[in-house]
């Protein structure tokens, strides 16, 4: 599933949310990838909540309309006293947003079957890349100073706005964003040791979308018992999976020092389409222990029991003993259909087979800009509570089972709070792994006490 990237510069994304109090913008609709069609534009933005058009034109500037209505396709005028139109020139990159709000403060937009009509300002004017400028008509406005006089597209967005909610006054989970307790996280981790003698090191798998932050989580963790930043693991901003192969990632503690107990795994990205990313045999295949690493997975056939890396002989180390979700916190809502009918197949397949599941929530800080101002607000922030609930729900993991968390990408130096983040990740990966061992122990005595019932069975009916 290729990205599809705002054009919105970081300065221009900050001038527009300054006409809001407390909201982010989330992509729904780009022209030049979906087509500047009426039809294009409401498959993706009807029934969204309230939207923001942003229009640019060869000119330099880019300008729109805001609604806090729906489109539904009602061919009726929309009344929205919170509708207003926009402007942003080059060359005024700190000022403020040109804002014209209705005449009577009662218009809103025509709701028909074509491109977004504003009155003043119509977009993908018979179904191209242009406007129609018509000041007066609901707004009023300069033309010169709304689109240059313009009226040519070289690109057309809609976002969904999507209100923060600000902070809440008690955070819905307790952390201590102390020294203290990254040490504490991290002694625990590395003095961990599995419930059977058998087996020396937990092994986590990690799944999710192209990406989601899989390697990147690795390379962070890597990091933080590092001492200093590390790239070991494949990662960057492809459309498709840089991970092609199955790899297991161990982790030193310091350059040169012991591994601590725990492996993580990784695999290619889970893709929309059937015929592309993870084939769920070969998933089954990993759960088992059957794959080695390093095998280069074949996007056509999964895995044969008679080609070369798969381990026929396995035991319970080789097993994956608790598996984590990997998703995009800024990006889940726009997940295709197919994509979370995929993910809950795998939730079914790994329940039959009784692995612990997690869900990781990454990049949260790219997702609330008052957690990027202070990562300590992780879970004091309203939308990151409302992400972990609707991810919750979404792929069917219990909402206690959401791990919010952040992965280095443009640091240099480590930082406590992200840090504290990380491992307090990994101990709860650690503690489902615990339970994962737990019901070995219990289905083996079962399977004992089974055996002996039998025997006593059978010697009572030989009247031994």
């Amino acid at each position: 599933m290729d990205a599809v990237r705002s054009g919105l510069s970081v300065v221009q994304e900050r001038r527009v949310l300054s006409l809001f109090l407390h909201s982010r913008l989330h992509l729904l609709y780009k022209a030049s990838v979906h087509g500047y069609t009426g039809e294009q534009f409401h498959h993706r933005c009807d029934n969204q909540g309230p939207t923001l058009i942003a229009a640019y034109n060869k000119a330099g500037f880019v300008f729109g309309a805001y609604t806090a209505k729906n489109y539904n396709q009602t061919e009726e005028l929309v009344v929205d006293a919170k509708a207003f139109l926009y402007s942003m020139s080059a060359g005024e990159e700190y000022l403020p947003p040109l804002r014209v709000a209705s005449i009577d403060g009662q218009y809103g937009f025509f709701d028909g079957t074509e491109g977004p009509d504003f009155g003043a300002l119509v977009f993908l004017q018979e179904e191209q890349a242009k406007i129609a400028s018509d000041p007066g008509t609901g707004f009023n406005f300069s033309p010169k100073e709304m689109h240059g006089d313009d009226l040519d597209l070289t690109e057309f967005e809609v976002y969904r706005v999507e209100d923060l909610g600000g902070l809440l006054a008690k955070p819905w989970r307790s952390v201590q964003w102390t020294a203290e307790r990254r040490q504490q996280l991290k002694r625990g981790i590395q003095a961990y040791q599995p419930e059977i003698d058998s087996v020396s090191k937990a092994r986590v798998l990690l799944l999710g979308p192209v990406g989601a932050g899989k390697s990147s989580f690795f390379n962070s963790m890597n990091s933080v018992f590092r001492g200093n930043m590390t790239s070991q693991a494949i990662c960057g901003t492809a459309g498709r999976s840089l991970t092609t192969q199955f790899r297991t990632y161990s982790i030193r503690a310091g350059k040169g020092g012991e591994e601590i107990p725990l492996i993580l795994c990784d695999t290619m990205g889970l893709e929309e389409k059937e015929e592309t990313g993870l084939d769920i045999e070969d998933l089954v295949n990993i759960y088992k222990g059957h794959i080695q690493d390093r095998y280069q997975f074949n996007s056509s056939t999964p895995i044969e029991p008679d080609a070369a890396g798969y381990k026929k002989k396995v035991t319970l180390k080789d097993r994956i003993h608790c598996v984590v979700y990997v998703f995009n916190t800024a990006n889940f809502s726009i997940l295709p259909d197919n994509m979370l009918k995929k993910i809950r197949a795998i939730r079914k397949k790994t329940n039959q087979l009784g692995i612990p599941q997690l869900l990781l929530m990454t990049k949260v800080d790219e997702a609330c800009p008052l957690v990027a101002e202070n990562l300590s607000n992780v879970y004091r922030s309203t939308y990151i509570q409302k992400k972990a609930q609707d991810l919750s729900a979404a792929v069917g993991i219990p909402l206690n089972c959401v791990m919010p968390v952040k992965n280095y990408s443009q640091e240099l130096e480590l930082e406590q709070n992200v840090d504290i983040l990380l491992m307090s990740a990994v101990q709860q990966m650690l503690n489902y792994t615990d339970s994962f061992f737990e019901n070995q122990v219990k289905e083996e005595g079962e399977e004992v006490a089974a055996c002996h019932v039998q025997r006593v069975s059978l010697t009572n009916s030989l009247g031994l």
